[in-house]
């Protein structure tokens, strides 16, 4: 709460204004309301009187003087001036963390793949077919020590399925496992976790930093959704793959995808991994993500989840199956950073990392700004195989993209808990990357603070 205790009025002083990166809004399920503002790190919830006069401070009416003064201390109500003056020094603050951040470095060794997945963004894709060489590894390494020397960074083996169960992708992966450790990288690794159960012994003699695993649901869920080409079911196989990494110590990271088909067996796969006593494993972790369409329409557009809507069936979900909270919380934009650390996150300029914390790169020997993006036509912004090219004004133009360089950011309230978004995304919808991919922070903010129960504290 603000102040809890109003006796004098005051006229508003006209020299102060309602700071532009206020977001505020109903908390679903109360009659309260938040308040977060990322500049200035304030967060507070508003009871129905305070609200009342937060009204009465906006429409130029009268408050009292204690809590008008508790707006200006939290920088809910600012000098213009002084908080422009703010805003340069957290940008400045943002972009030299953001240059010692460390690097995600996506190399994709095949984009071919044993499963035929619904909603596979990869399907349309045209790549040479001819497998990478060990020269063409080789290079892969000699360019990334030497144009990212100095900075903490680690590989992420994409794909396409990196772990085919084939003599010769062994033998690719193996290469890859090696040579990241004799460049002190650790590796994550994304697969549909078919025949993970294979290359337990070649991944254990890498420093593994996790594994990426999809289940979709349990049993028919699951296996109408990700199956072999030409058919056949995979739930069980990826079951025992993830068994075998948690009993080896590898770090499993499983991430469901959903949308309105399949959000049903929520609660059973959180139920099964429970059973599994997957939960209670420290190397075992849960993500969630929304299918949606990145490069090409789908079929059935219609079974997609907005990205609000997504999270609202989850929060629903959650109060009727309260075990969904030991498989899987989501962040609901800031809320859950907030409940675990009592404070905000730093301002977020910048929410897409291609070509400043991301880069890709593939067999081809070309590079790319992310995963988004890579193996793309016409994404490509040089190459590292056979020999070193760079399309510097793509790779500019990438490098650039944050709300200051997006216009359509300028005056929204919620650029600093967004971050503009998506560069692949905006410019799938645009042509460009300085344009924003929206996100419903005010909304998400209404769930988690209900969620975290963060306005009973």
């Amino acid at each position: 709460m603000l102040c809890q205790d109003f006796k004098n009025n005051s006229r508003l002083s006209r020299l102060m204004n309602f700071s532009k990166h206020n977001i505020y809004s109903l908390i679903d399920g109360s009659d309260n309301h938040y308040i977060v503002n990322l500049l200035s790190g304030s967060a507070d919830i508003l009871d129905p009187e305070e609200f009342r006069m937060l009204g009465d401070y906006m429409a130029g009416r009268e408050v009292p003087a204690e809590f008008l003064t508790e707006l200006e201390l939290k920088g809910y109500v600012v000098d213009e001036t002084k908080e422009v003056k703010l805003y340069k020094q957290k940008y400045l603050d943002f972009i030299d963390s953001r240059d010692d951040d460390e690097i995600q470095l996506f190399f994709v060794p095949n984009y071919s793949c044993n499963f035929a997945c619904t909603y596979c963004y990869q399907d349309e894709y045209s790549n040479k077919s001819k497998p990478g060489s060990q020269e063409m590894v080789d290079a892969f390494f000699r360019y990334i020590n030497l144009e990212f020397a100095g900075r903490r960074k680690y590989l992420t083996i994409f794909g396409g399925e990196p772990l085919m169960n084939s003599p010769a992708q062994k033998e690719m992966i193996s290469n890859l496992v090696n040579q990241a450790t004799d460049s002190g990288l650790e590796i994550c690794i994304v697969t549909n976790g078919y025949s993970v159960v294979d290359y337990i012994d070649i991944l254990k003699a890498g420093r593994i930093r996790e594994i990426q695993i999809t289940l979709d649901g349990i049993g028919s869920i699951h296996d109408s959704r990700r199956f072999l080409k030409g058919g056949g079911a995979t739930f069980d196989k990826i079951v025992e793959g993830i068994d075998a990494c948690l009993r080896n110590e590898l770090p499993v990271n499983l991430r469901m995808v959903i949308d309105k088909e399949n959000i049903g067996g929520l609660p059973a796969l959180a139920d099964f991994a429970i059973a599994r006593g997957w939960t209670a494993s420290p190397y075992f972790k849960t993500q969630v993500g929304r299918n949606y369409e990145l490069h090409h329409c789908q079929a059935t557009a219609g079974k997609l989840f907005d990205r609000f809507s997504m999270y609202e069936q989850i929060y629903k979900l959650t109060e009727e199956h309260p075990q969904i909270a030991e498989f899987y919380q989501p962040s609901y934009s800031i809320t859950k950073y907030l409940a675990e650390n009592g404070t905000l996150p730093d301002p977020l300029f910048d929410s897409c990392p291609a070509c400043k914390t991301e880069w890709a790169f593939d067999y081809t020997g070309q590079i790319y700004s992310c995963t988004a993006t890579v193996g793309k036509e016409g994404e490509s912004l040089g190459t590292f195989y056979p020999a070193v090219t760079r399309k510097d004004e793509m790779i500019k133009a990438w490098e650039e993209r944050d709300v200051i360089s997006i216009e359509a950011c300028s005056n929204c309230s919620m650029q600093l808990a967004c971050g503009g978004g998506c560069g692949a995304i905006s410019k799938n919808n645009t042509g460009t990357v300085h344009s924003p991919d929206c996100r419903p922070v005010k909304e998400l903010l209404g769930l988690g603070f209900s969620a975290f129960k963060l306005d009973q504290s």
